[in-house]
């Protein structure tokens, strides 16, 4: 595969990502926010089971992808610093697998609210329990996964910007989102009330994404 493909097919996947998360909050996915009321989960759950399912579909698929980009960006700047590119393909693809494997338990949550819907008094009660505990081991996963994501990204974006291989600005968007991801997500495992650090790394990443799969896509 050459290299301009490889940038190409990294631009699309990114823009891909954004889109597949866009699509999964509007079906009612809140991965990552914390502050969960697992009976009103559950109810949506079990209202919805067929969208919850097409959520976990989209989620796999768009883990897939986080895979896929980790390595289209090592076979695209690789090249420019071997040590670097190892870094970002191992810490992205991890986070990639990661996300995979907790889907599975997630997917749990199906069967939780089956039993929820026509349970009552204690058993719904320890029901509600076990779902909760489901929902913030999965944030919590999601949330390493994101610091390992912000690793990768910040060793990539230390290639783009000492190399110049891409506009400077992008570069510099590329490692602001990779120190606030490692912060945010980094300070969320020992306490969960940085969002300050959570809506400045946003301000960070998406427009990093945004430009970066577009220049890849469109301009590389």
């Amino acid at each position: 595969m050459t290299t301009e493909i490889a940038m190409k097919v990294s631009g699309f996947l990114y823009l891909y990502i954004l889109a597949s998360w866009a699509a999964m909050g509007l079906l009612g996915s809140r991965i990552g926010m914390g502050d969960y009321d697992s009976d009103a989960e559950l109810i949506k759950i079990s209202d919805s089971p067929k969208k919850f399912q097409i959520r976990i579909v989209i989620a796999l698929v768009d883990h897939a992808a986080i895979i896929a980009l980790a390595i289209m960006l090592f076979i695209a700047f690789g090249p420019y610093s071997i040590i670097l590119g190892i870094i970002w393909t191992a810490f992205k693809t991890g986070s990639g697998w990661i996300l995979i494997y907790s889907e599975k338990d997630y997917w749990g949550l199906l069967n939780i609210a089956r039993q929820y819907s026509v349970a009552s008094g204690a058993e719904k009660n320890s029901l509600s329990d076990k779902a909760l505990t489901n929902l913030q081991t999965r944030d919590s996963t999601f949330k390493f996964t994101q610091l390992l994501w912000g690793v990768g990204t910040l060793a990539l974006s230390i290639v783009l910007v000492t190399t110049g291989v891409v506009p400077h600005f992008i570069g510099w968007l590329g490692i602001g989102t990779g120190i606030f991801g490692i912060l945010y997500n980094g300070l969320f495992l020992v306490k969960h009330d940085y969002k300050v650090l959570l809506f400045i790394g946003f301000l960070f990443a998406l427009p990093f994404e945004v430009i970066f799969g577009v220049w890849l896509l469109f301009f590389s």
